[in-house]
């Protein structure tokens, strides 16, 4: 990690923008930051804390970093460039505050915000220049974390070096130097080791346990299996080994239950065999028993069975008739449906003709007829009067046809006027307002014209203020430009001054060694330049650092570039200062905010008279509508009242016409509504005359065919054997009913010949001569024999699943062996292996974790560069040595630090140190954690230092050697500033901060020990 340059802004008590440039003051290795006390040295590394953890060192809040002596509108912000991890960096961030709003008076909260940017080779169309990494706070604090490879307690504790705080990591336990030192040297994969073994351990017991849980499973289903295998008095619970018995003790247990089913199974084979000899022999005297019982049983019941349906026979007799009679009568059976046919024809006809009649007489009300039409010859006459009415009434319908067409046109006619009326009155209306609306569209026009002509005015303004925006952006520009060419100017000024001193210190060496110079020219025999003898009997000896005339030329040159680049640097400085000021004048002395603000209202403005502008040509449009439509409206109110005055004429000569028809078919359609009211009336009439008298003929026919059919049935009854049709009648049975009497009797019929074959059967006469059949005694054998044999089989059953499950079981078992011996094997490799990179006492008698192995060899290296330098700053007494002894308690051990008294040759904990003592113990500790952080291929180099305070515990002996071992660090190319009052480190180190405090506000200072 090296810092490049630090930009803050009303942080702390800098009340203005500050910049403070590392590269500068860490050209030389040393630099000191001094100052009155409160004036910020501390809060220039509280800046540096801030921008790369958005935090301030210690317990702070960060949103406590604004500057009290800043104005309201200045933003608070602090920006770092540095590499980290070979990128270069640029970290800005801002906290949360409070801002001037910018509408109105009052403040307004900003949020915090954080910017990370790259330097790139390739920021955008292929330039070089500074590229976004990321604006969210979280995701740069994990970036920047990542690449520091510390947190803040860690980075405050090892570069910053806060006041109060040398001797912390010093003075910390194990736990705590194994926290930071994990963290610097990359040591997750030894403690994700250690995990991994451990989850490896945890992994192999639980394979373990599952694996004995699975045995102890198994060994209780062969103790569920077996049962009491050996009889009373046999327990296998006792003889079944315990949870912790080796596996080979399972396996012979199991054998020995199988072995034992075995002969169980054998034994309960032979019983089955002989409870099987005895029930086949029980069941066949038992099926002759039966065979004879049901015999007789047959036979009495076919005897019960013959004098039932005997008895049945007599009592159906009547029923019997019925069916004869009920056979008789199917042969006149196909005249009854015609005959029945016959009478209902002539109900129907009967009945059409008292409906034909009603409705004649119906028909003559409604047509007010008064002749008669009482028989079928008035009707007869009727009928020709009434078609000569219907002729005359269709003749008198053209005229009633004629009458409705012109009342149709009358409507028409009037509903055309009407329309006229309303379009004259609606022209009327429009007429009336039209001079008003007239008036206001010119009004309008004339504004619309008026914007149009503020617009070029405008337009010019707004150009006016586009150009001073360029030049106020150019001015901001310029004046950013500029502050570069000072800080170019301010540091060739000190390259010029370097380059100016060494050239007068060469010459001042140069001078002194001129004698060596001039004897170098002397030739045997040539007179001296400088005392013209030409013997030289004692010629100066030229020294190791002997200065010629060439590196004094060298060096004049070198010092004439530096001048001219720093005359070059300062024309570009007083030409970008010109440009500045022109850019600031041709901006009329405002901001950019003021003249985009400026921007902003003149086009709120615009845009207003633009739309007004806008409106010139549609209200011209509009105009010419008006102008159109009021020509339009007053042709239309002329036209409107000719046509009124038309229509009206011709609504008058109808009227005449409608009163002669309507005279004329008053006559002719009587009390009737309507001439096609009457016609209506009257051939209804003539159409029930006409159907009455079909319907009489109908009714004629169907009578004398009914008195056929019934004289052919009646032939047909007598010829049956039926005295009349009624005796027809009673005879004839449903189908349904003839069909279940016929079923009966043939069923009955069939019943009686059964019984008589059963009774002839010989095999039941003969046993109906034997005793009575008794099969209970044989039922009872044959039920014993059954129950022996389901004992026997349920017995031999059991043994051979039982002799089927410890066989089973078994192989499970053996194979469930086979499976566990690898798996305890291993796990027991692995617990060992944890236990001893977890640090167990059993297994590590130090008590150490492989983490803690690994940073003691780091922390051996630490203590070793660092006593490099302590023997140094103590004068050769004090040595940091690590110990790996035992500490109390269950602590691990390992990270212990002690002090070699060299004066004693005593070993002691750091602690008994003085307070001067601590202090450069504990900075060469920092140094030489710095160094090998930096030799540690994957650690992160710590190239800035920071030390806060402390020397003034030192005497001027200590602070010589202290001195002296941080100059030495110039060697790694590493910087570190110091931040102290000692007076004395103000002549001792050459680059300088100075910061001073002023009532409004601190400021920093680039300085050196000549001008300080």
């Amino acid at each position: 990690m090296r810092l490049h340059r630090l930009t803050v802004t009303a942080f702390g008590p800098f009340a203005g923008t500050e910049r403070i440039d590392f590269d500068l003051l860490s050209a030389a290795g040393l630099f000191l930051l001094r100052g009155a006390t409160g004036a910020g040295k501390s809060s220039v590394l509280d800046a540096v804390c801030y921008a790369l953890y958005g935090e301030l060192p210690g317990t702070r809040r960060s949103n406590g970093v604004r500057s009290d002596h800043a104005a309201p509108g200045v933003r608070t912000e602090v920006v770092l460039e540095a590499t980290l991890g070979g990128r270069r960096l640029e970290i800005t961030r801002s906290p949360e505050q409070w801002r001037p709003k910018k509408r109105g008076t009052g403040l307004t909260p900003e949020k915090a915000q954080t910017l990370l940017r790259e330097w790139a080779a390739d920021a955008g169309a292929g330039e070089p220049g500074w590229a976004a990494v990321s604006r969210s706070h979280q995701e740069a604090g994990e970036e920047l974390t990542r690449l520091l490879g510390m947190s803040r307690e860690q980075f405050c504790q090892v570069v910053l070096l806060p006041q109060g705080d040398f001797a912390r990591f010093l003075r910390a336990d194990s736990k705590q130097r194994a926290d930071l030192l994990g963290r610097l040297f990359d040591t997750g994969r030894f403690e994700q080791l250690e995990r991994w073994t451990a989850e490896l351990r945890l992994r192999h017991e639980r394979e373990v346990q599952g694996g004995r849980q699975r045995l102890h499973a198994l060994a209780a289903r062969a103790e569920e299996a077996a049962g009491p295998l050996a009889g009373p008095g046999w327990d296998t619970a006792a003889h079944r080994p315990g949870e912790d018995a080796p596996v080979g003790e399972v396996l012979a247990w199991a054998a020995m239950l199988r072995g034992t089913a075995a002969e169980r199974a054998e034994s309960a084979a032979l019983r089955l065999a002989a409870a099987e000899t005895g029930r086949a022999a029980a069941r066949t005297r038992l099926e002759r028993q039966n065979a004879l019982a049901e015999r007789q049983s047959r036979h009495r019941l076919a005897q019960r069975e013959r004098l039932r349906l005997t008895d049945l026979a007599a009592r159906s007799a009547p029923e019997r008739a019925r069916l004869e009679a009920a056979l008789a009568a199917e042969a006149p059976a196909p005249l009854r449906a015609p005959h029945r046919a016959a009478l209902a024809a002539l109900e129907r006809a009967e009945a059409e003709e008292v409906a034909r009649r009603a409705e004649l007489a119906a028909r003559a009300r409604a047509a007010d007829w008064s002749g008669p039409l009482g028989t079928a010859d008035e009707v007869r006459a009727a009928e020709g009067v009434l078609r000569a009415e219907v002729g005359r009434l269709e003749a008198a319908g053209a005229d009633e046809a004629r009458y409705r067409a012109l009342l149709a046109e009358r409507a028409e006619l009037t509903r055309r006027r009407d329309g006229a009326d309303d379009l004259a009155a609606d022209s009327r209306r429009w007429l009336d307002d039209f001079e008003n609306r007239h008036e206001r569209l010119q009004q309008d026009r004339e504004a619309a014209r008026e914007a149009r002509a503020g617009l070029d005015q405008l337009d010019a303004r707004h150009q006016e203020l586009a150009e001073q925006r360029k030049s106020a952006d150019r001015h901001l520009r310029l004046l950013a430009d500029r502050t570069g060419a000072e800080d170019a100017v301010r540091a060739l000024t000190d390259a010029a001054q370097a380059a100016r001193q060494r050239t007068l210190d060469l010459q001042e060496r140069r001078l002194a060694g001129m004698a060596a110079e001039l004897a170098a020219a002397l030739a045997p025999g040539a007179p001296c330049r400088v005392c013209g003898s030409p013997a030289h009997p004692a010629p100066a000896e030229p020294s190791a650092d002997q200065v010629t005339a060439g590196d004094e030329r060298r060096a004049r040159a070198a010092q004439h570039a530096a001048e001219d680049e720093l005359a070059a640097a300062a024309r570009h400085l007083s030409a970008l200062t010109a440009a500045a000021a022109a850019a600031e004048a041709a901006a009329g002395g405002h901001t950019v905010d003021e003249l985009t603000a400026g921007i902003h209202a003149l086009t709120g403005r615009r845009n207003a008279l633009l739309h007004a502008a806008e409106r010139w040509l549609p209200l011209g449009q509009q105009l010419e509508r008006l102008e159109r439509d009021g020509a339009a409206h007053r042709e239309q109110l002329r036209q409107a009242g000719e046509q009124s005055a038309r229509l009206t004429g011709q609504l008058g000569a109808l009227a005449a016409e409608l009163a002669t028809l309507e005279e004329r078919l008053a006559t002719v359609r009587g009390d009737a509504p309507s001439v096609a009211a009457r016609t209506a009336a009257v051939t209804a009439l003539s159409t029930a005359t006409t159907a009455l008298l079909d319907a009489t003929r109908a009714t004629a026919a169907a009578r004398a065919h009914r008195d056929e059919s019934t004289g052919a049935l009646r032939r047909a009854a007598r010829a049956a054997g039926f005295a009349d049709l009624a005796a027809l009648d009673a005879a004839v049975l449903p189908p349904y009913e003839l069909d279940v009497l016929r079923g009966t009797f043939k069923q009955l019929d069939a019943d009686l010949e059964l019984a008589a074959a059963q009774l002839a059967d010989p095999a039941l006469r003969a046993a109906a001569e034997l005793p009575p059949a008794d099969a209970e005694p044989a039922r009872a054998a044959a039920a014993r024999a059954d129950e022996l044999l389901a004992r026997a089989h349920s017995a031999h059953d059991q043994a051979r699943r039982r002799v089927a499950d410890l066989a089973r079981i078994g192989r499970e078992l053996a194979a469930l062996a086979t499976e566990l011996a690898p798996v305890l094997d291993a796990h027991a490799r692995i617990s060992r292996l944890s236990a001893l990179l977890a640090g167990a006492p059993a297994e590590n008698a130090l008590r150490m974790r492989l983490e803690s192995y690994v940073l003691a060899a780091r922390l051996e290296q630490v203590a070793a560069a660092a006593s490099r330098r302590l023997l140094r700053m103590s004068g050769g007494r004090y040595t940091l040595v690590h110990s790996d002894g035992l500490v109390s308690g269950n602590r691990r051990s390992g990270l212990s630090l002690h002090v070699v008294d060299a004066w004693t040759g005593r070993e002691r904990d750091t602690a008994t140190l003085s307070g001067g003592e601590s202090f450069f113990a504990s900075l060469a500790l920092a140094l030489g954690l710095a160094d090998v952080v930096t030799d540690e291929a994957g650690g992160m180099p710590l190239d800035t230092l920071f030390i806060d305070e402390g020397f003034g515990t030192l005497d001027e002996n200590a602070l010589e050697e202290v001195m002296d071992v941080l100059d030495s660090l110039r060697e790694r190319d590493r910087a570190v500033g110091i931040v102290s009052h000692v007076a004395d480190l103000r002549t001792r180190i050459p680059a300088q901060l100075l910061v001073r405090k002023h009532r409004t506000g601190s400021t920093v200072h680039h300085t050196t020990r000549e001008n300080a």
